[in-house]
């Protein structure tokens, strides 16, 4: 056989290279540099870490997730405010086209990465939209809620099934629907959807963020809701970088001696449900250097007060925020109760309403990717408390009420 020259050695040498670079590498040929988010394996090795990418719990308290070569275990230690141990689900998170576990108690064994989903929060979307996954997206509670663009985008196009239409859940339209997982919440009674759903064999993933108190805790169920996705390497970037601002903006403002006095909500129906002091609104007003008037409350839910009792605390108070939802302009919080014109912070014009971002449809994006993004709100937060701290600040939830 006539030899090779060395240059054309080197010419096949490289071709070989080069089409080595652009062959399909699949999960089975080599471990996986990073989570598997849009394959399955074929070629299973039980040797093989397929999660390189995992998470941290920093702020949560509500869930915990262990890992292991092909599947996670995830428990959901407090999926409602009093909620007790018994009350915690635990779901086994298995890599598509690898086995299941056999020695492992659980509700529901799901395979991941999940395509095919409902969600029954519009809290949930924002983390879907971080994840590039809302095309996987089926069903939602009502579409009418969401604030989400791309979402309301496929409820326009038909792409989208209202789950809980009128707040009430249809079962049937959820059976029809088959979608792989449905994310929700419960509240432990027989009529929440949670119990309707699983009672009727759908597989459900129960998500817990409005258990937690504070408001990064809540927003770290984040990542809670990546580990169904494969996508804990975004969720954890994500929020380092929330932690990090939330954590500059909040040493920004404890630098401020003046600490101006501050109330919020108002009535419903007769009745003013203040915050407790150390609940997830009070934290974000300690954290803002603010004095909130009800700081001295140890429950983290809310007060049941009427007009008396608030205006008797707070009628000389600096700031007014979170106030009626569809109040524009100071006539229509007179034209709702005059009494209102007695409050200081009305006369003066700082009173602030979280309504900057409500859609046509009356959605409320401070409900929604508010609660993902805890750093948005404080900076607004700041923003009206101490002016001066950011002077050129875009409000993105909150506005003045108008004259």
């Amino acid at each position: 056989m006539k030899r090779l020259s060395s240059v054309r050695l080197v010419a096949l040498f490289a071709l070989v290279a080069l089409i080595a670079t652009f062959a399909p590498v699949t999960a089975q040929d080599t471990a996986p540099a990073q989570n598997l988010t849009d394959a399955c394996v074929e070629n299973f090795d039980p040797d093989t870490d397929y999660f390189p990418d995992k998470i941290e719990i920093v702020d949560a308290t509500g869930f915990e997730v262990e890992y292991f070569n092909h599947y996670k275990v995830v428990t959901v230690t407090r999926p409602w405010p009093e909620a007790d141990e018994d009350a915690a689900v635990t779901y086994v998170l298995v890599q598509c086209g690898t086995p299941a576990p056999d020695d492992i108690e659980a509700d529901a064994v799901i395979n991941v990465p999940v395509n095919n989903f409902v969600s029954m929060s519009t809290t949930y979307l924002p983390y879907m939209d971080l994840f590039g996954v809302l095309d996987g997206l089926v069903g939602v509670d009502m579409a009418s809620l969401a604030s989400n663009e791309a979402v309301l985008d496929k409820a326009a196009a038909g792409e989208l099934v209202d789950i809980a239409p009128n707040f009430n859940v249809d079962i049937e339209t959820a059976i029809d629907l088959d979608p792989e997982l449905i994310f929700t919440y419960g509240f432990g009674f027989e009529t929440d959807s949670y119990l309707q759903l699983t009672g009727a064999g759908l597989p459900v993933a129960l998500n817990g963020e409005f258990a937690e108190i504070t408001p990064l805790a809540r927003a770290e169920w984040g990542k809670f809701l990546s580990l169904f996705f494969n996508t804990e390497a975004i969720a954890e970037a994500e929020y380092s970088a929330i932690l990090d601002e939330y954590a500059e903006l909040s040493e920004m403002a404890a630098q401020v001696d003046d600490s101006p006095t501050v109330f919020l909500n108002s009535p419903f129906d007769g009745v003013w449900y203040m915050p407790g002091g150390v609940s997830y609104m009070a934290t974000f007003l300690q954290d803002a250097n603010v004095d909130y008037l009800w700081s001295d409350d140890d429950s983290t839910g809310v007060l049941f007060l009427d007009f008396e009792a608030v205006f008797d605390v707070a009628a000389d108070a600096d700031f007014w925020i979170n106030a009626n939802q569809f109040w524009t302009t100071v006539d229509d919080a007179l034209a709702e109760d005059p009494r209102y014109g007695e409050f200081e912070a009305l006369q003066s014009g700082d009173v602030w309403i979280n309504n900057l971002t409500t859609n046509e449809l009356g959605a409320n994006d401070f409900f929604e990717s508010g609660a993902a993004y805890p750093n948005l709100i404080l900076a607004d937060l700041v923003a009206i408390f101490h002016p001066e701290l950011l002077p050129d600040h875009e409000f993105v939830y909150y506005q003045q009420l108008a004259e």
